[in-house]
């Protein structure tokens, strides 16, 4: 698959903190992914228990080549982009972390840079966090940023799925 195809892809991110800038990547058209579930949603999942919520975590993975983790502030800390990430390595899917930090969210702020949240998991005995790509954006300013994801969002995507197919 080349770049002309779009790739599907599970986007992974802290859903309290991030969810204006998860959507602004989202906007940017430039891969397919799951629908984004709005507040109202996520409580109707959310109180179905964590059955119901891995279910449809796996349920949307399902069916997709790569997870992008959207790495805010907390998002190393959250228990269920942890659960994705496991569960993306699990099933074969490429795996790729975008720092969303430097986004402004819908109220104009930036946030705190975050935490790798490849960190805490190893493979064959070496760290996720030496496998897998956490693009870094360049920019000074949201508008900058914005750019350098959204040129580098596809080839990040293609790069991941390309270093999965080595393990």
């Amino acid at each position: 698959m080349g770049f002309g195809m779009a790739r599907r892809v599970f986007y992974s991110f802290d859903y309290e903190q991030d969810a204006d800038r998860v959507q602004l990547v989202k906007n940017m058209g430039k891969i397919e992914s799951q629908p984004l579930l709005t507040g109202n949603k996520w409580e109707e999942v959310r109180r179905g228990g964590d059955a119901a919520i891995k279910k449809w975590i796996n349920d949307q993975m399902s069916g997709k080549s790569c997870l992008v983790v959207l790495v805010g502030t907390r998002t190393a800390d959250r228990r269920w982009v942890k659960y994705e990430i496991k569960q993306a390595w699990e099933q074969g899917l490429g795996i790729v972390g975008v720092r969303i930090h430097g986004l402004k969210n819908l109220r104009g702020l930036t946030a705190k840079r975050g935490d790798n949240p490849f960190a805490g998991f190893t493979v064959q005995a070496k760290p996720l966090s030496k496998i897998v790509t956490l693009h870094d954006p360049f920019g000074f300013d949201s508008k900058a940023v914005y750019a350098d994801i959204s040129d580098q969002l596809e080839s990040l995507v293609e790069d991941a799925i390309a270093v999965r197919d080595q393990y």
